[in-house]
């Protein structure tokens, strides 16, 4: 069995600069790699074999290039950005305040960071420890959600922040989180009054927030293919095994890089979404697209899916259950479906298939059966609240996720009759 180690580079909010990427890919290329991946907090993932570690890493260092082989001690700064312009009309976060935000940490966050835009549900609001959303009614301010490491308590903030602050907060956060760790860190009685408290003794650009923010209702826009937005276009592409060509994205940083588009985007859907194709460029990007077959129309159904990072187990769970829907015809629209395989994973999902270990020995577990879980309002930005089926063999899954689905679309129609598990039990969570 090869010996496969993961290094992942993260790019801040997801933007990812062509020519950087295109020299990190030709370094991969001479390490013998011939695909990489793209994760879940919008980094760039390397599987490389153990042989090859030092050449690759070597290559990277010379580069400039910041790394972390598998570890998630510095877990990427995530964003809506991705979704700018292409899904989100009517605000104020512009490209130029993504992009000030983002220059303006001048740390490497050791908590998740999430900077959201309100008016979007494209990517996640609140699966970073530090989540700030913008505010829909003040421009220049942001709401803050605190989720407590390893927890999945959510703190509101009794206050909006400035702009300019975003950054020196979320650090100052994080030193106050990490320097009491046995109170805010896999506590499940972390207090949020109590780290407001301590972080008040610091003064930064604040006003009483007001009203709750109410969080705008989940809908997942179709991500793939060639779209026209404004006089442009954005193309977006999923693979379905995760894994891109490297000889493609070469390809792909290189007629960036013609046609002056000075960026590509990574997402939290493990897809990469390029921004500002000119109509006279278009073919370009078809032609690209059908020498390397790249497939831009998946079924609803299996776009709507979330599954762990490096997970072999959960991506052919995933497979499974997508040939299920596929076959049944089952209509998806409106949900989002995550996997989760190892405990204290974060997964953005309305509807969750967890899996559990009937016998665990150390870290290892044997004979599996599966949870099915829903978001409070079917709202994958709400965390998991009841549990919908339990304790479900492999064989029975599947039919017991297509139930949940129409548990969904029970819950948005009164008219539909209702569906339940087959004891018809509905049960809190307390994990």
């Amino acid at each position: 069995m090869k010996n496969i180690n993961t290094i992942k580079i993260n790019f801040v909010g997801g933007i990812i600069p062509p020519n950087d990427l295109y020299n990190i890919l030709l370094a991969a290329g001479k390490s013998g790699l011939l695909y990489v991946r793209f994760g879940l907090r919008q980094q760039l993932l390397l599987d490389v074999e153990i042989e090859e570690l030092a050449n690759l890493t070597s290559e990277l260092e010379t580069l400039g290039v910041s790394y972390e082989i598998n570890r998630e001690d510095f877990p990427n700064i995530m964003s809506s950005y991705p979704a700018q312009e292409a899904f989100i009309i009517n605000t104020w976060l512009s490209e130029d305040i993504y992009k000030s935000i983002f220059s303006s940490f001048g740390f490497s966050p050791r908590l998740k960071i999430n900077i959201s835009d309100a008016n979007q549900s494209f990517t996640p609001l609140l699966t970073g420890n530090i989540n700030w959303v913008a505010s829909p009614a003040e421009q220049d301010y942001w709401y803050l959600f605190i989720r407590f490491p390893k927890t999945n308590i959510i703190y509101e903030w009794k206050d909006v922040v400035l702009t300019n602050d975003l950054a020196v907060m979320s650090q100052h956060i994080e030193k106050t989180i990490l320097g009491d760790a046995d109170a805010f860190y896999d506590n499940a009685a972390a207090d949020g009054d109590a780290l407001y408290a301590l972080a008040g003794t610091h003064t930064f650009n604040t006003k009483p927030s007001g009203e709750p923010l109410s969080l705008p209702p989940f809908n997942l826009p179709y991500y793939e293919g060639l779209n026209r937005y404004h006089d442009k276009y954005w193309l977006g592409i999923y693979r379905r095994d995760e894994l891109f060509s490297i000889r493609f994205l070469k390809e792909v940083c290189l007629l960036c890089v013609e046609t002056r588009i000075t960026q590509l985007c990574s997402t939290p859907w493990k897809t990469i979404i390029i921004k500002g194709i000119e109509e006279k460029n278009r073919l370009d990007w078809n032609f690209l697209l059908d020498k390397y077959q790249i497939n831009v129309r998946h079924a609803a159904n299996e776009l709507n899916f979330q599954v762990e990072d490096n997970s072999l187990e959960a991506l052919k769970l995933k497979h499974h259950l997508v040939k299920y829907l596929n076959d049944d015809d089952t209509r998806t629209f409106g949900v989002c479906i995550g996997i989760k395989t190892r405990r204290k994973s974060e997964v953005f999902c309305s509807i969750l298939v967890r899996r559990k270990a009937i016998i665990r020995v150390g870290k290892w577990g044997l004979f599996y059966m599966y949870d099915i879980l829903c978001a409070k309002d079917f709202n994958p930005n709400e965390r998991t609240d009841y549990i919908f089926s339990k304790d479900n063999p492999k064989f029975v899954l599947a039919e017991q996720l297509r139930r949940a689905v129409l548990s969904y679309y029970n819950y948005t129609d009164p008219q539909m009759p209702a569906i339940t598990d087959g004891e018809g039990q509905m049960e809190i969570i307390t994990e």
